[in-house]
C-alpha cells in the first residue's frame, strides 16, 4: 500500500492526469469551436441570401416611389448627326439586304455574351452607335460614330473595351468619322459589310 501511496503521491502521476484532462478539454473546446463556426457560416450565408433578397426588392419599391414622384419626357435616341448617319446606314443597308437591319444605341450585354461576370459587367452596358444585324437577328458589325467631340476624356479607353469584347466575340467594329466620311463612303463599307440579299 505504502508504494502505491507513494506513487499516487508524487509528481508523476498528478502531471499525467492533468494533462490527460487538459487534453480531452482542450479537443473538446475545438469540437465545439468548429462546429461553432461551420453553424456561423451556414447562418451567415442564409441571413446574406434572405438579406440580398430583401435589398433587391426594397430596391425596386425605392426605384418604383422615385420614378412615380418624378416627371419624364421623350428625347431623341440619336442626336442630329447621328440621326443622318442612321438613315444613310439603313437606307444603304435595306437596298443591299432587306433581311438585315440596322440598330441604334444597343447595349453590347443584349448581343454580346461571357462565362467571365467580371468581363461581361465591364461590357455590359457600354453601347455602339449602330449595329447591323443579320437575318437570323445576330449582330455582325457594329459602328461607331465618332463626333467632333468624340475623344474627349475617357472615351478612347472605353473604345478599346468595346473593340477588344467585340473582336473576341467575332464582330467587326467599324468607324463613321464626323466630317470625313462621305455618303459615297458609307455605302461603299455597306457593300462590304453586308452581304447582297
Amino acid at each position: 500500500m505504502d508504494t502505491v501511496s507513494t506513487f499516487l503521491n508524487s509528481p508523476g502521476p498528478t502531471f499525467s492526469l492533468v494533462m490527460g484532462l487538459a487534453l480531452a478539454v482542450g479537443g473538446l473546446f475545438l469540437v465545439v469551436l468548429v462546429m461553432g463556426e461551420k453553424s456561423k457560416i451556414g447562418r451567415n450565408r442564409a441571413y446574406w441570401a434572405g438579406r440580398q433578397q430583401t435589398k433587391n426588392g426594397q430596391l425596386a419599391i425605392d426605384q418604383l416611389d422615385k420614378v412615380m414622384s418624378a416627371q419624364f419626357y421623350s428625347r431623341p435616341l440619336l442626336n442630329k448627326p447621328e440621326g443622318i448617319v442612321f438613315k444613310a446606314l439603313d437606307q444603304a443597308v435595306l437596298a443591299r439586304n432587306s433581311d438585315w437591319q440596322v440598330m441604334a444605341q444597343v447595349s453590347l450585354g443584349e448581343f454580346l455574351g461571357s462565362r467571365d461576370k467580371k468581363a461581361f459587367l465591364s461590357v455590359n452596358s457600354k453601347r455602339v452607335d449602330f449595329a447591323l444585324m443579320d437575318e437570323k437577328c445576330r449582330v455582325v458589325h457594329a459602328l461607331e460614330y465618332q463626333g467632333t467631340g468624340h475623344h474627349q476624356g475617357s472615351a478612347a479607353a472605353r473604345d478599346a473595351v468595346k473593340k477588344e469584347a467585340l473582336r473576341k466575340a467575332g464582330i467587326g467594329y467599324h468607324e463613321v468619322i464626323a466630317g470625313h466620311t462621305t455618303p459615297k463612303e458609307l455605302r461603299a463599307l455597306v457593300e462590304k459589310l453586308v452581304p447582297a440579299g
